[in-house]
């Protein structure tokens, strides 16, 4: 490891990774290639999801890495268990599920006196 990568924290290392591969090679989880390439965003979106609800403000390095790998592994499994479709991580997806809003009442004006 370098003397930079020493001094810069994972979370700044992860805020610059450009790839899902970058994410797992940066905290170390072994995945399976074919279920990234047809899930990576979904894994990054729920990656994300669950970061939010972390807090690493106060914590060592070591702790904040080994969350963050936790929470890669953790939404990883979520996909090699089941499909982008059946997680529905993305709003479109939730979106497709949901129940169609009722139309607004319509009232012609040729009923009203």
């Amino acid at each position: 490891m370098s003397n930079t990568q020493a001094t810069v924290g994972i979370l700044d290392r992860l805020n610059k990774a450009s790839s899902a591969e970058d994410f797992f090679a940066l905290l170390g989880v072994d995945y399976d290639p074919k279920i990234v390439n047809v899930a990576r965003l979904h894994i990054l979106k729920r990656m994300g999801q669950y970061l939010a609800k972390e807090v690493f403000e106060g914590g060592a390095e070591a702790e904040v890495t080994a969350r963050c790998k936790a929470v890669l592994e953790q939404a990883y499994a979520d996909f090699v268990a089941s499909s982008p479709i059946d997680q529905r991580v993305f709003k479109v997806l939730k979106d497709a599920v949901a129940e169609p809003q009722k139309p607004a009442a319509f009232v012609p004006l040729s009923s009203l006196k």
